[in-house]
């Protein structure tokens, strides 16, 4: 493979705002999952937008490096010693410094504060572990950090990545004035399949825009994978975090209304793993959707901490863990989702992406779950949004039914609190009956 492509990415003008608004006056940390793309967009931004800049990788460089930041009183020595190190001249206020991997040296993230205070650089951290416990122990965290998240590429950027500029200007026009797409539809949910296959991690589009071959990126896929194991083995050397997030399509698949730990490591109860989960939540491999146990406007003031869903924060990862046991000629997943021949046993594809795309939009999920009147069974709305002093309730299917008797139920349930909009994501094409919106796949991107 050639080297690697530089994507553009939404989060470069998020980091131009803070270097104009922040004027040297605070150092940015980019948090994200890792392989989502961190180093390379703030590679890109240094030499875009500095006249000189070091770039210091914590996982990489020499202990003399790291042991620069044992002791900050002297702050001419060590930008002295950088300078010499890496071969590069330090401009005053035209410079950047990059604490990338930051995690792995704890003290130079503490240092921020007396670097921020002296004013000469600018400070860009990047860390993918970054509020895991023990990376911040016995370390002041600076109140001089502001802090951004960074997820797998939206679907816009995918669509940029395939050199494709005008789709989403032109699905945006057609959410905010509803209609059918009619034959455009078809063309529009295959694209928007790929994607689901492809994912978002950079490293994944490039094998396929290299390949065009789903073995090629399905191996991509399957390096990552093996990252984040090394990653949850670092927050937990038991093992249980690895198998937690191995056994999410096992656990989607199985339709219960929560995650249930006990089926994955039998003998334990979710009061024993509220802490793992939550460390789990902060590498940024999976969103977490928490049972609101009494919707109303502050969802989060209802969410009970052991009834949840796990998701896997990329969808395309997510296709590559469910057969991750096979050989890829076994997966039929590719072919099938592709040609929109995916069995319904594996709808909770289309759970996964939705749940990636409210997270990359700010959203924090939650859904609610309740008995129906036998008992048997229970009524569930899949993913419910706070609006205003209102709900919006979500329901996902992934085929063209248009039955939704969970959202009938929980709009006569909590009538007074319920939006004028409620939404059925399913696969096929617009239409507005009554008050239900039954919106394709593609559209849930600008919910």
């Amino acid at each position: 493979m050639g080297p690697e492509r530089l994507f553009k990415r939404k989060i470069y003008d998020s980091i131009l705002q803070w270097k104009e608004r922040s004027n040297g006056k605070s150092a940015l940390l980019i948090e994200g999952a890792r392989r989502v793309g961190k180093s390379t967009i703030v590679k890109t931004f240094a030499k875009n937008e500095y006249e000189s800049f070091i770039f210091i990788d914590f996982t990489k460089c020499s202990q003399e490096v790291k042991d620069l930041f044992n002791d900050v009183s002297d702050l001419n020595y060590i930008f002295l010693r950088l300078q010499l190190i890496y071969g590069v001249q330090l401009v005053e206020r035209k410079s950047l410094i990059v604490f990338d991997e930051v995690q792995f040296q704890p003290l130079a993230r503490q240092a921020i504060k007396s670097f921020v205070e002296d004013h000469r650089y600018d400070y860009i951290e990047t860390g993918s572990l970054i509020s895991i416990r023990k990376n911040t122990q016995n370390i002041l965290i600076p109140s001089e950090e502001e802090r951004i998240s960074m997820y797998p590429m939206d679907y816009e950027e995918f669509r940029w990545a395939m050199g494709d500029m005008a789709t989403i200007p032109i699905l945006r026009s057609v959410w905010e004035h509803p209609q059918p797409l009619n034959e455009a539809h078809r063309k529009l949910m295959r694209d928007f399949r790929l994607y689901m296959l492809v994912g978002g991690m950079p490293q994944a589009v490039d094998a396929y825009l290299e390949s065009n071959n789903f073995e090629v990126v399905d191996h991509a896929k399957r390096l990552i994978l093996d990252l984040y194991d090394e990653d949850f083995s670092k927050i937990d050397p038991t093992g249980k975090a690895a198998r937690i997030f191995a056994a999410i399509p096992a656990q989607l698949n199985s339709n219960a209304s929560r995650y249930q730990i006990s089926k994955v490591i039998p003998g334990s109860h979710a009061e024993d793993f509220i802490e793992l989960i939550s460390e789990m939540e902060k590498t940024r491999t999976v969103n977490i959707s928490h049972h609101s146990d009494d919707p109303n406007v502050g969802l989060g003031s209802t969410e009970e901490l052991m009834q949840y869903k796990m998701f896997v924060g990329d969808t395309g990862l997510f296709v590559t863990l469910a057969f991750r046991d096979k050989a890829f000629t076994e997966n039929v997943i590719y072919e099938h989702l592709l040609n929109d021949k995916l069995s319904t046993n594996l709808g909770y594809l289309y759970e996964n992406i939705v749940a990636q795309m409210l997270t990359a939009s700010g959203n924090k999920l939650f859904y609610h779950t309740w008995p129906t009147g036998s008992g048997k069974h229970n009524y569930e709305v899949d993913f419910l949004l706070s609006r205003g002093t209102k709900i919006t309730p979500i329901e996902v299917k992934s085929s063209s039914y248009k039955t939704h008797a969970s959202m009938d139920e929980f709009c006569k349930k909590f009538s007074s609190r319920i939006t004028n909009d409620r939404y059925l994501i399913y696969t096929k094409d617009y239409v507005h009956k009554e008050s239900v919106r039954y919106i394709p796949a593609y559209l849930a991107f600008f919910l």
